[in-house]
Formats: structure tokens, sequence, C-alpha cells
């Protein structure tokens, strides 16, 4: 399991005296933990990969969001530290498709589904996410499925 591997990582950035990489896990047990706490009123809770996947794919669309601000704003030291943490969560993720490979399995769920035009974006989204969420960037995935139907 995914968090297993989140809480081992901490141990071993202990004893290597590793700060940066062992605030980032820190950071990264305490936002698993804040979702476990809501997800304990929820009636169905996924699996637990399936939630860690979930808070790690959130945690990395904020650092490349925060990382473009700071870049922007000219603060490319809070920029190097936000990339740091990147690289960090990123290693925890399971491997993401290649572009190709992405295409090619809009392309299938596209016919499955019988999609011809942009009205029928939200079934093969809703079908990409839920087969292929854990490894599939959504955001890049929405610009290619647009283009696939458009």
């Amino acid at each position: 399991m995914i968090r297993d591997t989140i809480k081992s990582a901490q141990v071993t950035a202990m004893k290597a005296g590793d700060k940066e990489r062992l605030a980032a896990v820190r950071l990264i047990l305490a936002k698993l933990k804040d979702r476990d706490i809501e997800l304990r009123t929820a009636s169905s809770v996924p699996d637990d990969d399936a939630i860690v996947v979930e808070v790690l794919q959130k945690m990395v669309k904020q650092r490349r969001e925060s990382i473009e601000m700071f870049r922007n704003g000219g603060r490319d030291e809070l920029a190097a530290k936000e990339q740091a943490e990147l690289e960090v969560i990123e290693g925890f993720l399971p491997a993401q498709l290649s572009e190709d490979e992405t295409k090619a399995t809009i392309e299938r769920i596209k016919t499955e589904v019988g999609a011809a035009s942009v009205k029928d974006m939200g079934k093969v989204m809703a079908v990409l996410k839920e087969r292929h969420g854990s490894v599939i960037d959504m955001s890049k995935a929405s610009g290619m499925v647009k283009a696939a139907l458009g």
C-alpha cells in the first residue's frame, strides 16, 4: 500500500537527517489524516490507495500552481522549495501513463461510449477517471479529450 511506503519514507528521512524530505513526507501524512477525518462521516469509503492517490494528485496540482505563481512573482527561492516538495510527492504516485498511452486510452473509451462530439465529453471523462484516475493527470486529459472530440 502507498500509505505504508509513505510511513516508511518518514522513518528513513528521520534516520538520514533529511529535513526537507521529512517535512514534505510529514505534510503528506497530515493531508492524509485530514482526508481520513473527512471520510469518517462518509457513507461509502473508497479503498485506501485510491484515497492516497487522490490526496497526492491534489497536492501535486497545488504545488504546480504555486510554483507558477512564485516564478511569475520573482520568488525563485519559494518556487525551488515548492519544486522540492513536488518531487517528493510525485515519488509516491503510481507511474503515470505517457501522452501516447493516454491518447490511445481516450480513443478506446471514446469508441466504447460512442462519443461523437464535445457534448459527450462528460461521459468520456467519467469513464476515464473511474478506470484510470490514478495513473492519468486529469487536467491534461481534459484537454486531450476535448481535442479528440473536437
